[in-house]
C-alpha cells in the first residue's frame, strides 16, 4: 500500500512506542504486540519487531487493511510458541479508552450504525472533553493522544509511564470512577447519581450542560415528536408526573423545544410543591436525564483487559479509507469527521507538491508526509512525543547522580 511506503510517520510512532529517549529500540518496542488483518481478512496476531527497518519492510510486505496494537510483554510476543502455556505474560500498556457512536444509538436520530455526521460527531466531542479533562485533573496524566477512530468514534491513549504499568484491577477502578450511564437499551434510567454531585461529575455537568439543548433538541430533535420524547419521559419515576408532562406536549406538538424543556422542569417543579414528600425522588431528574443523554459512553472490555487490542494510529480504516488522526484537545470542536485524508487524496497533494516544488541540492529534505494535508496531524503527534521524551529525560537525569553513589 501506497500509505505505508510514502506517508506513514515511522520516526515519531516508534519513538512514541520505544519509550526511551535512545534510537535503539527498547523492550517496549521489541516486545509490543502488534496485530495484522490483511486484505484477505487473514487475522495475524503477536506479531513483534526486532527494529523499525523490520516494521516497514513488513507493512511494505503485507500492506494490512487493518493494524491494532497489544501489550508490552514480558518476551517478544512472537516467541510465544517457544515458552510454556501461560508463559506469555503482558507487563504494560497505554490506559486506553474507546467511545463509539454506536453505543448512542438508542438516543440519537441523524444516523445509526457506522453513519456519522456533524450533528451526532458533538456526542464525541463532549466526550472528549469530559475524559480528557477528568484524566488531567483528577488522576494527574499529562500525555493524552486522541485519536480518530477513522469511521465512527474516538480512542484515547494514556502514554504517562504510570498509566502504563498499571494492573487491570487499577484499569477497572479507573473507569468505574468515570462510569456513569449503566444499563441496556430495555432499561428507562440508566444514571443513577446523589444528590451532591462529586466534583469531578460536578465541572463534567458544566461540560454537557453547555451542549444539551444544542445537541440534543436542536440536532436529534428528541423533542419533536411522541415516539422520540417518550424515551426521556421513561427516566421520570412519577408516573403523574409523566402523564402530565405528556399532556402538555401533546396538546401542543410543535411549541419550540426549550419550551418543552421549560415544561418539564416546572411540572416537576410543581409536583415537589405540592408533596414535598417526591423531593427525593424527583429534584434531580432534570439534571439526570441532561447526564443520560450526553455523558460518555465506555466500552468497559478495552479499558480494563491488558491485553486487549486496539486500533493503532496511523493505520486506514477499511471502511472509510479515512487515516485515524490525532485529534488535538485544543481545536476538538472543529474536528470534522469527513475531513481526514484518504489515501488517493494524499497521493494527489504529493503529486500536486511536487510538481510546484521541484527538488533541488539546497532545498529542504522533506518526507512525502510533510507534502501533504497530513502533515498537520503529524505535528499534533510529534507533541505528544515529544512531551513523553521529556518526562523521560528528566527521569533520567534525575537517577543519574544515584547511579554514581557509591
Amino acid at each position: 500500500m501506497l500509505f505505508y511506503r510514502h506517508f506513514f510517520p515511522a520516526k515519531p510512532y516508534f519513538q512514541w512506542l520505544n519509550y526511551d529517549i535512545s534510537p535503539k529500540p527498547s523492550k517496549s518496542f521489541m516486545n509490543r504486540e502488534f496485530s495484522f488483518i490483511l486484505t484477505d481478512e487473514t487475522f495475524m496476531r503477536y506479531q513483534s519487531f526486532k527494529s523499525l527497518d523490520e516494521l516497514k519492510r513488513e507493512l511494505a510486505r503485507l500492506c494490512p487493511t487493518r493494524i491494532d496494537l497489544g501489550a508490552v510483554y514480558n518476551i517478544r510476543p512472537k516467541d510465544k510458541k517457544m515458552v510454556p502455556s501461560g508463559g506469555l505474560v503482558a507487563v504494560a500498556k497505554e490506559m486506553v479508552f474507546d467511545i463509539d457512536m454506536t453505543d448512542y444509538d438508542e438516543i440519537r436520530t441523524c444516523c445509526s450504525g457506522g453513519d456519522v455526521c456533524l450533528k451526532c460527531w458533538e456526542f464525541m466531542t463532549v466526550a472528549l472533553k469530559i475524559i480528557d479533562a477528568a484524566l488531567r485533573e483528577d488522576f494527574g496524566f499529562k500525555h493524552l493522544l486522541w485519536v480518530y477512530s477513522g469511521r465512527r468514534g474516538i480512542h484515547c491513549w494514556v502514554g504517562d509511564e504510570r498509566a502504563r504499568v498499571m494492573t487491570n484491577e487499577q484499569r477497572k477502578a479507573i473507569v468505574s470512577y468515570l462510569e456513569v450511564i449503566k444499563g441496556g437499551a430495555q432499561q428507562g434510567k440508566k444514571v443513577k447519581l446523589p444528590n451532591v454531585l462529586h466534583p469531578s461529575l460536578s465541572r463534567s455537568y458544566e461540560i454537557i450542560h453547555d451542549h444539551f439543548e444544542n445537541l440534543v433538541f436542536e440536532s436529534q430533535g428528541i423533542l419533536d415528536a411522541p415516539e422520540r420524547w417518550e424515551k426521556m419521559l421513561a427516566i421520570i419515576p412519577d408516573e403523574g408526573v409523566k402523564a402530565q408532562i405528556r399532556t402538555e406536549w401533546e396538546d401542543a406538538p410543535g411549541r419550540d423545544p426549550s419550551q418543552k424543556w421549560e415544561d418539564l422542569k416546572t411540572i416537576i417543579a410543581d409536583a415537589i410543591a405540592d408533596s414535598p414528600k417526591k423531593k427525593q425522588l424527583l429534584e434531580h431528574i432534570p439534571r439526570d436525564i441532561i447526564f443520560q443523554y450526553t455523558y460518555p459512553r465506555l466500552d468497559e472490555k478495552v479499558s480494563t483487559d491488558i491485553r486487549h487490542l486496539l486500533k493503532s494510529p496511523f493505520c486506514i480504516h477499511p471502511k472509510t479509507g479515512r487515516v485515524c488522526v490525532p485529534i488535538p484537545i485544543e481545536t476538538c470542536e472543529d474536528f470534522n469527521p469527513t475531513e481526514p485524508p484518504t489515501v488517493p487524496q494524499l497521493v494527489r497533494e504529493l503529486n500536486e507538491y511536487d510538481a510546484k516544488h521541484p527538488p533541488t541540492e539546497d532545498g529542504p529534505k522533506l518526507q512525502d508526509w510533510q507534502k501533504t494535508s497530513l502533515r498537520g496531524h503529524v505535528e499534533v503527534f510529534e507533541r505528544f512525543v515529544k512531551g513523553i521524551q521529556e518526562d523521560i529525560r528528566a527521569k533520567k537525569r534525575a537517577e543519574a547522580p544515584k547511579s554514581l553513589d557509591f
